[in-house]
């Protein structure tokens, strides 16, 4: 069965005098609103850390295991996520995922309330379990991307769900900062918990695949076709076969040079990103001296410059593409760019002035976002029976970053007694994504599995 999307014959020529429906400029819209409180509830303990820190007498190392716990599950839950996507449909798969996330957020802030339970265990599990229900969200966003939007579009309806990450700190950072200052720093996962289950329903009302939803026509649904549009839904079963997971399967995602290559640029990347929701708000407070408030404000001016940086690697990408055909230069110039300007976040270390920290780092994170078009680049070349599972295997590679950047920086803070190095050991990233996208990925194109 063709994985292309169908309604009926008749969508042809139905599609001649249709004028078509806008419906996925709405759906990726969504998915923008999704993945901003995805990401600040991967932040929550990042902004409530300072202060819980000091309540619930934690060290840099103690802080550098718990938020790395979130790096574990997410990573080792990838390849099972991409599956259960592949299998069972985005719907199901993502609206479960959304609520079990929230549930494990609110749950922090008991943490410490119950006697005889150890305190650094307690939230290292239950940042583990947060991670764990996250796993599916940005496979299942990528598969949603790839159903939805032609070729054309997809580095833009991509960078657009990608770029929530930066602009969840500017949208929540301030208020999670002035939870924590006037209702103490428990109340930021109460209210987040919360936030997360109301997303959940509502994504259990709006999304469905295009062929489903009643507000596409048939020449929106002709324009997502002839542009190599994927099925949304769940994979038809074949005898014996257990859904988008084999060792077959998983041996070409895992030996694949141009995978390769493309893995392990997104390492690179997310070791900025990590540090970003991580040890960003703690730095300002700790190092710079800033209290919880200012570091919330100062916090969301990088993260809008990251925001903004995502839409235009975006958009910058589509252009490209739409003026050259070539698909590896139109998404690897951006990257390039993006990850040349990044490299000031290593100046960081060498001035002290908290207007030019702040200025600097806006503009590592602008370039940042620039370059952020892994996900654009795995709709462009994953299989199209398994993107779900394609998405998993590269989601686990990028995100295990998550483990060891929070710990590696944990290290070196406690080690040194400073951020300097730290800093340098991020902004050194920068170049390694280039090395990779520039000596080892090759050509970018879709790849074929049997």
């Amino acid at each position: 069965m063709s994985q292309d999307i169908t309604r009926d014959p008749s969508v042809a020529a139905n599609a001649a005098t249709s004028k078509p429906t806008r419906v996925r400029y709405w759906m990726i819209a969504f998915l923008f609103i999704i993945t901003t409180i995805n990401y600040a509830d991967r932040s929550t303990f990042s902004i409530a850390g300072s202060a819980a820190s000091e309540a619930l007498g934690l060290s840099p190392v103690d802080m550098g295991f718990i938020l790395s716990a979130f790096g574990w599950a997410y990573v080792a839950a990838q390849i099972p996520g991409g599956a259960l996507l592949d299998r069972f449909g985005v719907k199901r798969v993502y609206v479960g995922a959304i609520a079990l996330w929230s549930i494990f957020t609110a749950f922090q802030g008991f943490v410490g309330l119950i006697g005889g339970l150890s305190i650094i265990g307690s939230l290292f599990v239950l940042r583990f379990l947060v991670g764990l229900a996250e796993a599916p969200s940005f496979p299942g966003n990528a598969r949603i991307v790839a159903a939805w939007f032609p070729a054309a579009e997809r580095g833009t309806a991509s960078a657009i769900f990608n770029s929530a990450q930066y602009f969840a700190l500017v949208a929540f950072a301030p208020l999670m900062s002035w939870l924590v200052h006037d209702f103490g720093w428990r109340s930021v996962f109460y209210v987040m918990g919360a936030l997360g289950l109301v997303a959940a329903f509502a994504f259990a009302k709006f999304v469905q695949s295009p062929e489903k939803h009643p507000m596409v026509n048939a020449g929106e649904l002709a324009i997502m076709k002839d542009g190599g549009a994927v099925s949304m839904e769940a994979r038809v079963q074949k005898e014996g076969d257990k859904g988008g997971f084999s060792l077959a399967r998983l041996k070409v995602l895992l030996t694949n040079r141009m995978l390769l290559g493309i893995y392990l640029a997104q390492y690179c990347i997310n070791v900025l990103t990590y540090f970003f929701v991580t040890w960003f708000p703690i730095y300002l407070v700790k190092e710079r001296g800033l209290n919880i408030m200012q570091a919330g404000f100062a916090a969301a001016a990088p993260a809008l410059c990251g925001f903004i940086g995502g839409l235009v690697g975006g958009f910058l990408s589509d252009y490209l593409l739409k003026k050259s055909g070539n698909v590896s230069a139109s998404r690897k110039t951006p990257i390039f760019i993006g990850m040349a300007l990044a490299l000031s976040i290593i100046a960081c270390a060498y001035v002290d002035q908290e207007w030019l920290i702040i200025t600097l780092m806006a503009v590592a994170f602008f370039g940042k976002g620039v370059a952020s078009l892994g996900w654009a680049v795995v709709s462009d070349v994953a299989p199209r029976e398994y993107i779900g599972l394609a998405g998993g295997v590269f989601n686990m590679f990028g995100n295990t970053a998550g483990i060891v950047t929070p710990i590696v920086i944990g290290y070196i803070v406690a080690a040194t007694g400073s951020f300097d190095g730290a800093l340098i050991y991020v902004g050194l990233h920068c170049i390694v994504t280039m090395l990779a996208f520039g000596l080892i990925t090759g050509k970018i194109e879709r790849l074929k599995m049997s």
